[in-house]
Order: C-alpha cells, then structure tokens, then sequence
C-alpha cells in the first residue's frame, strides 16, 4: 500500500495544481468581462475535450504503465501551461476583457489543454487502485481517492481567489509550472512494482489503439453496465449546469475571495465523505447508495436557490459536495468489480467520454440560454411577474430557476432509476462476479 499512498499524494499536488488553473480562469473571465456566456463556453470546453480525449487517454493507460502515463500527464500539461503563460505575456491586457474577441479564446484553450492533460490521471489511478489494492478493501480505497480529490477543492478554491486577487493570471500560471514540476519529480521516485497487464489464456493480445468495439462489447457483457453509464451521463448532463452557471450565480452575491474561500469551506465535504467511505465502505450494495445518493444531491439542488441567500446556496453546495464522493466511489467499486483490468483502462476512459459528453451539451446550451432567456424572464417578463413575489426577480434569480428545474429532473430520473431492471440485472452481476483478491507486489 505504500506505493499506492505515495500516487494518492502525487496526484493530489497534480489535482491541486490543475483544478486552481481551473477556478482561477474562471473567476478571471467573470472579472474580465462579467459575462455569464464566457463561463458557460469555458466549462463546455474542458468537457468537450474531455469527452473527446476519454477513450484515447484510457487506451494509453491500458497499454503503457500506470507510472508512465502519469508522468506523461504532468509534461503535457507543463508545456500548455508554458505556452498560455507566454501568449499571455506579449498580448495586450485589454484585448481579454472582450468576451467574443479570439485572443481571449486562444489563451482559454491553451490553459484548458494543460487541466484537460491531467484528466489522463483521472483514468489511471482507479485502475491502480485494481492494481494494488485487495478487491475486498478496494470501497474503502476509492473514498481515499474521493478524499484526495476534496482536499484538492478545498485548497483549491482558497488559493485561486487569492491569486487572482493578486496575482491574476500571470501568478496562477506560475504558480501551476512550479507544482506540476514537484509532482512530476516525486512521482519519478515512486516505486510501483508494475508490470505489463498479460492477455488472458485463449484471448487475442488487444490492439495497441483506441479500440472502440472491444470497449463496447466489455460494457456490453456486464447486464446492466451500459444502463448505469448512460445514467452517469444524464446526471452529468444536469450536473453541467453546476459548472456553467454556479460561480456566475455565487459572485452575484460576494465577490471572488470570499466566493473561493467559500468553495474551500463547503470543500470539507468532500473529505468528510472521503473519511467516511474509508473507515465504513459503500456496504453491500454500492449501486443503492449511488441512487441514494443521487436522490439526496437532486433534492438539494430544487431547494437550495429558492431564495437569493448566501447561506442557503453555501449550505447546498456543501451537501452537493458531500454526497458527490458516494456516487463515483459506487460506480468505480463497480466497475473495477465486473471489468478486467487488463481493459479498465479503456472502459474508464468510455465512461469518461461518454459521461462528460454530456455536459458540454449543457454548459454550451445553459451559458446563452440562461443569459438570454432565463435572466430576461425573471427580470421583467412573464415568471416576474408570476412568481417574482416570492422567488424574486433580476439576473441572480434567472440563474437560480435553473437550477431548481434542473434538480426537479434529476429526482424524477433518479426514482425511475431505482424501479429500472437493468438497476437489478447490474446489482445481481456484481454479486455474482468473482472476488479478485490477486496484487501485485508495490
């Protein structure tokens, strides 16, 4: 386990790094130029790419060490992070300020390629995970992994308010340069014990590419496991919302430090469930607590923006965040059950792409059609003048209707879910599926 301890911490510097480019830009754009359509375009583009590079970053990481791809990882995302930087620095300051000028989009590319580098570590430490964990510890584990990523929101978002605050851009770039390097120094002195995943007897060796249709027909042998991706991605679908319209929505009401210091404060959730997850596991029934959870994270989302409250929004979030950890630790316990490793890799990355595809969906629809549509209704048109008495009226409240619609949807997708047969089917194979107590010396 101590390899696996040293990786946790290895990619939390990286989850660290990568996720306050991520707040950082984000809360720059707002400042830029207080356009709710630039944040939605800048969630849609880290989810397209991520969609789009799924498949490819989860055969790179079934074809080639775990400790290489994430190597790897860390390289790429330091030469975008480079170039940003350099683009940023012979550019004119006020040609960012203009929210539909291409300058601006060159320099949000560039930095989104350098986060979206990272997410090749997303799809490599569940399969470490397989690797080096015992199958019956593995719940336990993914809450560790859930931890990790919670403790990086929390540090995250405090830091990125600050170094936008002082710093702007050029700071966040540097600051991202100096920890992507550390963490690809310690991760070279990290011994793994792998070795290449050998072709199970009678199978032929898979093909060294993105090889979609055995992908396919892996996802498709497990009764039910196409039913819970399509389910991960009909959240992620709603859940893109979040990542359009949630920082525009808070800094409606607080400004950018303290909205960050918030988001590290709610942040503790994430740890709180990390904590939990590891010291008493998901229970027998992972794919139960996952719709539990969902439900729980869906009715909070039609409540918590009923009213423009500071604290009602910081409480939501916070249960959001909360829950959030059960969910995905579900569906990788699951997965890592019912898939071979030596195809987790890819079967990661599909459900990656084919989760997050969703999303840009939204934040591409929900940016305008919020901006456009939502905020002119609840400002003066028609829901104003209906409902405004008591929800309330102008742009914030736009914003805030929804998400309450949003989360009437997820409860009702969620409750069918529940009464699903592919729900039985998928629950019946990972009892039936055989324990995998095997790990390779670490």
């Amino acid at each position: 386990m101590k390899a696996f301890h040293h990786l946790l911490g290895n990619n939390l510097v990286a989850n660290i790094t990568n996720f306050t480019v991520w707040f950082a830009i984000t809360f720059w754009i707002i400042l830029q130029t207080r356009s709710v359509f630039a944040t939605g375009m800048i969630a849609g583009i880290y989810l397209v790419f991520t969609a789009g590079f799924g498949l490819w970053f989860g055969s790179l990481v079934d074809h080639h060490l775990k400790k290489t791809v994430m190597l790897g990882s860390s390289l790429a995302s330091a030469v975008f992070y480079l170039l940003a930087l350099g683009f940023l620095l012979i550019s004119p300051a006020e040609v960012f300020k203009n929210p539909y000028g291409y300058q601006l989009w060159i320099f949000v590319l560039l930095t989104m390629l350098g986060v979206i580098a990272g997410n090749i570590r997303a799809i490599a430490l569940p399969t470490v995970v397989t690797l080096l964990v015992p199958e019956d510890r593995r719940d336990k584990a993914n809450g560790l992994v859930g931890m990790v990523g919670g403790i990086g929101f929390l540090v995250t978002s405090g830091i990125s308010g600050l170094l936008v605050a002082g710093g702007g851009m050029v700071g966040t770039l540097i600051f991202a340069l100096v920890f992507t390097g550390l963490a690809f120094a310690h991760l070279l002195f990290v011994k793994v014990g792998e070795t290449r995943t050998a072709t199970p007897p009678g199978e032929p060796e898979a093909p060294k590419r993105v090889d979609i249709r055995g992908t396919i027909a892996v996802v498709a042998a497990v009764p039910g496991l196409f039913a819970l991706i399509f389910f991960a991605t009909f959240n992620n679908f709603l859940g893109g919302i979040f990542m359009a319209l949630l920082d525009a929505y808070g800094m409606s009401m607080v400004n950018e430090v303290v909205w960050g210091f918030t988001f590290m404060v709610v942040s503790t959730g994430f740890i709180i469930s990390g904590i939990l997850i590891s010291r008493f596991g998901l229970g027998k029934k992972p794919l139960r607590t996952l719709l539990i959870v969902n439900l729980i994270a869906w009715v909070t989302c039609c409540v918590f923006t009923l009213q423009q409250s500071f604290w009602l929004l910081a409480a939501g979030v916070f249960v959001w965040m909360l829950v959030s950890p059960w969910a995905e630790a579900a569906e990788q316990t699951t997965l890592q059950k019912v898939v071979p490793l030596e195809r987790q890799g890819r079967v990661f990355g599909f459900a990656q792409s084919l989760e997050q595809s969703a999303s840009p969906i939204t934040a591409f629809l929900f940016g305008p059609l919020t901006q456009f549509v939502f905020i002119p209704f609840m400002t003066d048109g028609w829901g104003a003048r209906t409902i405004g008495d008591w929800f309330g009226t102008g742009p914030a409240r736009g914003t805030a209707l929804v998400f309450t619609l949003a989360g009437i949807i997820g409860v009702i997708v969620t409750v069918l879910a529940f009464r699903s047969k592919s729900y039985r089917d998928l629950s019946a194979a990972y009892a039936k599926a055989p324990a995998d107590e095997t790990v390779p010396a670490g």
